[in-house]
């Protein structure tokens, strides 16, 4: 066993992770492994192929969506919200662009400000019947109402409603649904064939259960969109996001003009992360990363072109990636 899977199971054991790990250099797989129980109820393990929630991961491939859209002229980087919108979620400023959304610049009130006072990851949040969540469309109610923070482009703030926004322009400019749009401009193309939209309330039985605490039964099947849409919520497996950085490299998603526009820093977040379009990007190093966190999933992958080289962490309690992907953030990354 290498040093480095010895290091990966040491943290595994001490963290209590559930979930799944890949790392890939090149044409070689240097660990796939599952860990933990995707079924806590039957026993049933996880493994590499395993399919699990990605939370935030998504707005990466939305963030893609929209660009192909750009490079199709449809839209535009500088084309407003408001012009798309009409009179619909008035509160968005006038001179908000497509640009701010994708860059956390937007200045927009959020429907999910995980920023407020007392959140906690496990709280009860979303404002309406988790399942009436199916479509951009249906969340037009809970985006409205919430005041402008700052002026578009005057500061940073991760804006989770704005990639819903986001999802709406890209369906009423295109006439595509959206998830329709996602699977035909970013995952056909990266052969994603482990890769969908799935409900939460009829997971097929290869897909994790996401669970609230490392120990417990209570998932969170009430907590979160019945389906993803635009900020967050598909599935994958770790072979898949291997697929998808080679792909996004390789331009067969987007050019490689379009590509390097949307890894080019945008904002500062902290030492550490800083603001693509749609990508979180590693302080120092600019190597792009997708994350997601929320109640029963917790989710990193980063790519480094310069050595080919991809991590995927992801697990299936709220909390359960973190240990395993900060470390390997460190070690490989930076």
């Amino acid at each position: 066993m290498s040093d480095l899977a010895r290091d990966i199971d040491t943290i595994a054991k001490e963290s209590r992770f559930s979930g799944a790990v890949r790392i890939d250099r090149g044409d070689e797989v240097v660990i796939e492994r599952g860990y933990g129980l995707a079924r806590r109820d039957t026993g049933t393990p996880n493994a590499p192929e395993t399919q699990f929630a990605t939370a935030s991961g998504l707005k990466g491939m939305t963030a893609l969506a929209v660009m192909c859209l750009v490079e199709d002229g449809v839209l535009a980087l500088d084309t407003t919200a408001r012009s798309v919108l009409g009179d619909d979620l008035p509160l968005i400023a006038d001179d908000v662009t497509v640009e701010h959304l994708l860059a956390h610049r937007s200045g927009i009130g959020d429907y999910l400000d995980e920023d407020g006072d007392g959140f906690e990851i496990t709280d009860y949040v979303i404002p309406v019947p988790v399942h009436t969540l199916l479509g951009p469309e249906d969340y037009v109610p809970i985006l409205d109402g919430h005041p402008t923070k700052f002026a578009a482009g005057s500061d940073v703030a991760y804006c989770n409603g704005g990639f819903v926004v986001l999802a709406i322009i890209a369906e009423r400019a295109s006439g595509v649904p959206y998830h329709d749009l996602v699977v035909q401009r970013v995952w056909e193309p990266a052969g994603m064939r482990d890769t969908a939209f799935l409900r939460s309330d009829e997971l097929p039985a290869r897909a994790a259960l996401g669970y609230l605490h490392a120990d417990g039964e209570r998932t969170n099947v009430l907590h979160l969109p019945v389906r993803g849409t635009g900020d967050g919520g598909n599935y994958t497996t770790v072979a898949d996001m291997r697929a998808f950085w080679k792909a996004l490299f390789d331009d067969r998603i987007v050019s490689s003009s379009t590509r390097e526009d949307m890894l080019r820093s945008r904002s500062v977040d902290s030492e550490r992360w800083e603001y693509g379009l749609g990508f979180g990007l590693v302080a120092e190093t600019g190597f792009p990363a997708l994350e997601g966190h929320d109640a029963g999933v917790s989710f990193r992958s980063l790519h480094d072109p310069e050595t080919d080289t991809s991590c995927t962490v992801v697990s299936n309690w709220s909390d359960g990636a973190w240990p395993l992907a900060v470390a390997l953030t460190d070690q490989l990354f930076r």
